[in-house]
């Protein structure tokens, strides 16, 4: 392949992610001048054509939403002859006839093997050379009119003093100076103080040379702006070789400079971010030699040595050497071998070190040109364990407490529930109907505290619910008095019916209680969910962030975990629920978040 004069600036579109990326590694490979660039939709390589400069691009043609000839043709509207590929799994005639058609430069059918990289290098590189050629002589013809009013760039005229002499309609434009202001005038007129030294420099180099020159520099337009231009200065000469003007092109490039430079910044901050990654980062040649490494892995195992030192170390002795401060040592080095030797994913496996800390290893085998390599990636996870152990300790706890209150508390419960009925019957006495509205309540939190002990934030199977047969059924499971009931749902929910009902009848059971005489309580339907309000006393806006808290209650006949078990029930769904103020001035709970079936929505 021969050398290319300059750098091949190659955008590759495919919507494969890691063939993208493994074809961008093979052919910047197979020739050091390509520099490729990738997208991995129509989309986004419209707008990568659109803020970059490419000398080629190859597409894939069988992408979502557009295809490579939509993308083709969306980009001849800007760039009419720029090489273009299609380089695609579709073999058949018929998208090659269209390919042709539509004016594709080349066309290449992906095959097994890497022999197709460099075939695809090669087409590349014919297509540019090409397009370069054809430029070349184009720009040779265009320096035949220069000072054609309708260029696309400005247009300066030097004498061989180097004073202005001719400014064209688009430099007007640029510089805000009509021709005539500018001519007679030298270059400083309309170049920042920062600049001159370079353009000094450049005058100096057109005085005593031909040829062309080029340069970014800060000018100033007549109205005191700054901007960046960009400048391409040629110098004519007559025959005998002598100086006798200097002719300048330039365009306005102040916000392709300020792209450039937030690039440069993104770069910056991205490559800070890496750096400080809290996850231990190794990357392995297919000869097991180390390709990139972080100082975090350093640290995670002792190791002394800058990251910078051990590109290029053996990865089996790095290995070995770090396997002295894992609890099993030979175990930790056969298990390395055994996942390059299976080149499958692997993720979190936990490794014991010998200072009781924790990590999580996860593997994965890496396509590189010069065969498989393989990515390390170790995560410290010693708080996260000890976290996970102290809260199943809690939950073992949380169980056995459970079984107590469900069995050594209740057996006595039902007994003295049953001797004070039996007084009662015996004798009329207001302290025993007080003991048995006692042991009525401890009743009530027993079931409670069993809600939250025992079910917790687990659910049971989701199926969709109507919500107005649901809510009715619960209101008919509960004491509610004179209380009235209004509503006219006709969403079906997908839940766990249980628990579902248990929310709501909590809701409405909190409204009664809490309401006073005759409270009217209104359930109805949100865009995302539900509501169940009432017309009563309401909730204070200072008590309406702790209302959800265990215990809880303004009610002397209350156990102050209703509240909780609602959101307990709601947060077990994936929901959300939050408590306002009514249109009646009592209180409003919103749940939000809500799944509904979907003949509903």
């Amino acid at each position: 392949m021969s050398e290319l004069v300059d750098e091949v600036v190659v955008l590759y579109v495919d919507d494969d992610e890691d063939f993208t990326e493994l074809t961008a590694a093979f052919l910047e490979r197979e020739c050091d001048r390509f520099r490729v660039e990738t997208a991995t939709s129509v989309a986004e390589g419209l707008n990568r054509a659109g803020d970059s400069t490419f000398d080629c691009v190859v597409s894939d043609y069988d992408m979502p939403e557009r295809d490579g000839l939509d993308f083709l043709e969306a980009l001849r509207e800007d760039a009419p002859d720029l090489p273009f590929i299609l380089f695609t799994g579709e073999g058949s005639e018929e998208v090659a006839s269209d390919a042709i058609s539509a004016g594709v430069t080349d066309y290449l059918q992906k095959e097994q093997g890497t022999g197709q990289y460099t075939v695809l290098a090669n087409r590349i590189e014919n297509a540019v050379e090409r397009h370069r050629s054809q430029r070349a002589l184009e720009a040779s013809e265009q320096r035949l009119s220069l000072f054609i009013e309708q260029s696309p760039l400005g247009v300066l005229e030097y004498d061989s003093d180097f004073q202005i002499i001719g400014l064209n309609e688009r430099g007007e434009e640029i510089l805000g100076y009509t021709e005539e202001e500018l001519r007679g005038h030298s270059w400083e007129v309309i170049v920042a103080d920062d600049s001159y030294d370079n353009v000094d420099a450049v005058t100096d180099q057109l005085a005593v040379a031909e040829g062309g020159y080029h340069s970014i520099d800060e000018n100033v337009r007549k109205d005191g702006e700054h901007i960046r231009c960009e400048w391409h200065n040629r110098v004519i000469t007559d025959d005998d070789g002598e100086v006798v003007g200097i002719i300048s092109l330039f365009q306005d490039v102040t916000e392709r400079v300020r792209r450039e430079n937030e690039l440069e910044r993104t770069n910056a901050l991205l490559s800070t971010l890496i750096r400080s990654l809290p996850v231990g980062v190794l990357a392995e040649n297919s000869d097991r030699t180390v390709l990139a490494i972080n100082d975090r892995l350093l640290e995670l195992f002792g190791i002394s040595e800058p990251s910078t030192e051990l590109i290029g170390a053996d990865c089996r002795e790095l290995a070995r050497k770090t396997s002295e401060l894992v609890v099993d040592s030979e175990g930790f080095v056969d298990r390395v071998d055994e996942l390059i030797a299976g080149t499958e994913s692997v993720h979190n496996e936990s490794v014991a070190l010998t200072n009781g800390r924790t990590l999580n290893r996860s593997y994965e085998p890496i396509e590189l040109p010069d065969g498989t390599g393989h990515l390390w990636m170790y995560r410290d996870t010693t708080e996260q364990r000890e976290r996970e152990q102290q809260l199943q300790r809690q939950n073992e706890r949380l169980s056995e407490f459970a079984s107590v209150v469900s069995h050594d508390l209740r057996n006595p419960l039902n007994v003295a529930a049953g001797n004070v009925e039996l007084a009662r019957e015996a004798h009329e006495s207001d302290q025993l109907a007080t003991a048995a509205r006692a042991l009525a309540r401890i009743d009530d939190l027993i079931d409670d505290l069993l809600t939250l002990a025992r079910k917790g934030d687990n659910v049971g199977e989701r199926e969709p619910v109507s919500l107005g047969t649901l809510v009715t059924d619960c209101w008919g499971t509960i004491e509610t008095g004179d209380a009235e009931l209004q509503t006219d749902l006709t969403a079906t929910v997908v839940a766990d019916r249980s628990r579902l009902q248990q929310l709501i009848e909590n809701l409405v059971r909190n409204s009664i209680e809490h309401g006073g005489g005759g409270v009217v309580v209104t359930v109805g339907e949100l865009p995302d969910g539900f509501y169940v309000a009432d017309d009563g006393v309401g909730i204070a806006a200072d008590r309406r962030d702790s209302v959800f808290q265990a215990g809880q209650t303004t009610s002397r006949t209350g156990t102050g975990f209703g509240l909780a078990i609602v959101k307990q029930v709601a947060e077990a769904h994936g929901w959300t629920v939050s408590v306002t103020e009514s249109d009646g001035g009592g209180a409003r709970f919103e749940i939000t978040g809500v799944t509904f079936a979907a003949a509903d929505r």
